[in-house]
C-alpha cells in the first residue's frame, strides 16, 4: 500500500490517481496550496478541514480528510458536475 491508498479499494470508494502515488511531494504541495488559497469546505474535524479542492489544468481534485490526528487526506479527481462553487470551469 502506498500513501495514495489501498491498491484494492472498497467497491464504492473513489480511486486515487495512481500516477500521483509516486509523487508525494507534488500532492503535499497541492494540499498546502488549496488550504492557503482557501479552497476548503466549511466543516472541520479538529484542526483540519474535512474537504479541500485543487484545480490542476482542467481537473479538479478533492481531498477528503481520512485521519484527523495526522492531517492525512485521500484525494481523487471530480467529474465536472461535482466541482464545488467558486472553482471556474
Amino acid at each position: 500500500m502506498s500513501f495514495a491508498g489501498s491498491p484494492k479499494p472498497r467497491a464504492d470508494a473513489s480511486i486515487c490517481d495512481r500516477k500521483l502515488a509516486r509523487d508525494k511531494k507534488k500532492v503535499q504541495e497541492w494540499l498546502q496550496r488549496a488550504m492557503a488559497d482557501g479552497c476548503i469546505g466549511e466543516l472541520w474535524e479538529g484542526r483540519f478541514p474535512r474537504y479541500v479542492w485543487h484545480k490542476e489544468g482542467s481537473i479538479v481534485y478533492e481531498g477528503r480528510l481520512v485521519n484527523r490526528g495526522n492531517g492525512e487526506y485521500k484525494g481523487y479527481p471530480l467529474s465536472d458536475d461535482e466541482w464545488p462553487e467558486g472553482l471556474k470551469k
